[in-house]
């Protein structure tokens, strides 16, 4: 490897790599070389260039910790989470969306027809709906798993003022793969503006805004596991998303609740609103 130039040094590259024992691991990191390289032929960067990039890589490493993770923020304002997303997608099932990092999974279980707004501010939502497998049949028992920021934008998860389990569950269907509980309407949030990566987007101008939204996940034995989102048609952010998570089947419209119309189960709490969404399941292969 004694003559490496600029014609030689990418197949070098490529070939270091060869001896990895995994093919799959020796393709991806062969395939890496590959396209880094070429991007680094097409946009030619100085010394000082590549200097700032490296620091900016390392400063995302600072910033990290087990509750933030500054790499998977650049990801997504990048795209790459909602392109990885949206190429595995599972063809029949409800189209997914970004995880986010505001997730913990020891969200409380709620029964049917649990209220989660309490004193939140805000307007009463009922969200509803059934989980369904490709033949359009209920799944009893699956579980629903939602959370949401509150009216000003935060995640329980991130804001020590709100109670730590506020505004998040877990909900087994019933015998008729129906969920159902009250809430409140959610607010919209800028990405973390405080590390590196929304610096970035902010000095290049972009949105740091991400629309109001609901973040669910959806499980069932013998069925694949549902990362999604729900969106309003509405909401000023809607279409400029910082992390590109807006799906068209996943905007919907809460409408009014009519006086005596029937609800399906019991309520804890009256809503004014009510939004219908059922979730579509696909089986476990392979």
């Amino acid at each position: 490897m004694r003559d490496i130039t600029t014609d030689t040094i990418t197949e070098a590259a490529q070939q270091s790599w060869a001896q990895a024992e995994d093919p799959r691991l020796r393709h991806v990191l062969q395939r890496l070389v590959h396209h880094l390289h070429a991007f680094v032929r097409d946009v030619e960067p100085s010394h000082a260039e590549w200097l700032a990039a490296a620091e900016f890589l390392w400063r995302c490493g600072r910033i990290c910790d087990e509750k933030r993770n500054e790499f998977a923020l650049l990801s997504d304002v990048l795209g790459v989470t909602s392109l990885v997303d949206l190429m595995n997608a599972a063809p029949g099932a409800t189209i997914g969306s970004v995880l986010g990092p505001f997730y913990s999974d020891d969200s409380p279980t709620v029964p049917l027809g649990a209220d989660l707004s309490k004193d939140n501010e805000g307007d009463v939502v009922l969200l509803t709906g059934i989980v369904r497998n490709l033949e359009g049949r209920p799944i009893s028992g699956a579980i629903i798993d939602m959370w949401q920021t509150n009216a000003a934008g935060t995640y329980a998860t991130q804001d020590p003022a709100q109670p730590d389990e506020n505004l998040r569950c877990k909900q087994v269907c019933n015998a008729d793969g129906r969920y159902a509980f009250t809430t409140v309407a959610p607010g919209p949030y800028t990405i973390p503006l405080d590390g590196p990566v929304g610096a970035l987007v902010e000095r290049t101008g972009r949105s740091p805004w991400r629309p109001a939204h609901f973040h669910f996940i959806v499980r069932a034995d013998g069925h694949r596991s549902l990362v999604t989102e729900l969106f309003f048609p509405d909401d000023p952010h809607v279409d400029s998303d910082a992390v590109f998570g807006v799906r068209e089947p996943l905007v919907r419209a809460p409408r009014p609740v009519v006086q005596g119309e029937p609800l399906r189960v019991p309520l804890q709490r009256p809503p004014g609103r009510r939004l219908d969404f059922d979730f579509t399941l696909v089986p476990v292969t392979g």
